[in-house]
């Protein structure tokens, strides 16, 4: 038996001619390498060629196969083989590739539905020499169509972001989604590092890139905050992602070739139930201040309880001003306003609001101050250092009276029984963000209780003006 014949092919030249052994040793060598299963009929319908992806789909070794005429027999069911034959051997007169499914018959007696591609094989003279045929089984075709047909609709269709990200961390494939969410277009963010896209998050995001290369996809999804670089400005959103680790699978060991990256925007989700937490937590705040501020005996004591209480994660500092004479105040008597100091938040060490009006003496300050313009409008007023150095932002609040490290004020005005009795000013430093409306609207709430607990106070003490009233 040649060596072409061991190969599972038929000698046309014999093997003794001068370069076939070589050549039918390469040719054995690609058709048995194949994925596919491979045979060969010439124009007689003749088997001349037979692979190994052949022999494991249908048991049928080379040396049982080749020289065989037609599958009639052996590997289909005699009522077949005429039928399969013809349209096997049709493709030597059709053009281009001819796609059938036949059933086949195994070695062992068995069945396997298979889907074959035939078409014709050219002589020298251009003349149909013979007919290939590549078939594999139905199910591990139909696997390999849904693969790509995912593929196909992740990239094209899905309502989700998904980039597949090569082992350089840089885009290699995004879908429309993903696109529209990083605010580029489909080809222009390819292969560009992804500190280009975001301006906030993309650390974060390597290090997750990185670690599913390295180790493979995480247990569950991971939720992440970028910044994102649109045209139309930075975008703070949060992400819930997904990765999965690719990996080829032609080599004999795992080689990545790069993370499959899942996301969707859950933005407007996640501040809501941020929002939500933060409206229990004033809510309990106001809770618990009202309870123990119920228990103060004098309720001045009980007005540094409330503002104690909505210091807890609401602001850093907290200073309350009482205007020092009301009555002229709301009666729109002439001279500017002038506010005392009555209440403020410990320097240093934190601690309980402490008094410090006892001397009675008016603040100095400046013309346009967050406080005057406060109580001047009788409502709520906010200021910001804005983006400034260190060294201006000590300036900005050092010109105000305010600690040092303030950047971020609130100022909220104190009224009772339609006076205003002054001002309770909120302070944030530099690690916090600005006040916001929601802020506004619970600094407001903490300013009513201040204002009734000052007003009973005075009351109580009997004020020169109360007595005159």
């Amino acid at each position: 038996m040649s060596a072409s014949r061991r190969s599972g092919t038929t000698d046309e030249l014999g093997p003794d001619e001068p370069g076939e052994s070589g050549g039918s040793d390469l040719l054995a060598a690609l058709l048995d390498g194949m994925d596919a299963a491979l045979c060969a009929f010439d124009a007689d319908g003749v088997v001349t060629h037979w692979n190994r992806e052949a022999e494991r789909i249908l048991g049928w070794t080379a040396g049982e196969a080749v020289g065989r005429r037609g599958f009639a027999g052996w590997a289909v069911r005699s009522a077949d083989a005429e039928e399969v034959q013809a349209r096997l051997m049709s493709a030597m007169r059709a053009p281009g590739r001819q796609v059938h499914e036949f059933a086949l018959v195994t070695k062992g007696g068995g069945r396997v539905l298979v889907r074959t591609q035939s078409a014709a094989v050219r002589g020298p003279d251009g003349t149909p020499a013979g007919v290939y045929c590549a078939f594999s089984e139905v199910h591990a075709q139909i696997d390999l169509e849904r693969s790509i047909a995912l593929s196909e609709a992740l990239f094209e269709d899905a309502s989700w972001g998904v980039v597949l990200v090569d082992a350089d961390l840089r885009p290699a494939l995004v879908n429309a989604h993903a696109a529209r969410a990083l605010g580029v277009g489909r080809t222009s963010v390819l292969g560009r590092p992804l500190g280009e896209l975001l301006a906030q998050g993309v650390e974060e995001l390597e290090a997750a890139l990185t670690h599913v290369l390295a180790e493979g996809a995480p247990p569950a999804p991971a939720e992440m905050w970028v910044t994102v670089r649109a045209p139309e400005g930075e975008k703070r959103r949060c992400w819930r992602s997904g990765f999965l680790r690719l990996s080829s699978p032609l080599a004999e060991e795992p080689v990545p070739l790069g993370v499959g990256w899942l996301f969707e925007d859950v933005t407007e989700a996640k501040q809501g139930e941020q929002e939500a937490a933060l409206l229990r937590f004033r809510t309990n705040q106001l809770h618990r201040a009202a309870r123990a501020a119920a228990e103060c005996e004098d309720p001045a004591e009980a007005a540094t309880v409330h503002l104690d209480f909505a210091l807890a994660g609401f602001a850093d500092h907290a200073l309350v001003d009482r205007v020092a004479d009301p009555r002229a105040q709301d009666a729109g008597g002439p001279g500017p306003v002038r506010l005392v100091r009555l209440a403020a938040t410990p320097a240093g060490a934190p601690g309980p609001s402490l008094f410090t009006g006892a001397a009675g003496l008016p603040l100095r300050y400046p013309e346009g101050h967050p406080a005057l313009r406060c109580v001047e409008r009788g409502g709520t007023v906010r200021a910001d250092a804005g983006p400034v150095s260190a060294q201006r932002a000590r300036e900005w609040a050092s010109q105000r009276q305010w600690p040092g490290d303030a950047v971020h004020a609130l100022c909220a005005v104190l009224r009772s029984r339609g006076r205003t009795l002054g001002v309770v000013t909120f302070l944030r430093g530099s690690g916090r963000s600005r006040f916001e409306r929601s802020d506004t609207a619970y600094a407001e709430d903490v300013a009513v209780r201040i204002a009734t607990a000052l007003d009973l106070a005075d009351t109580l003490r009997g004020r020169p003006e109360e007595r005159t009233g």
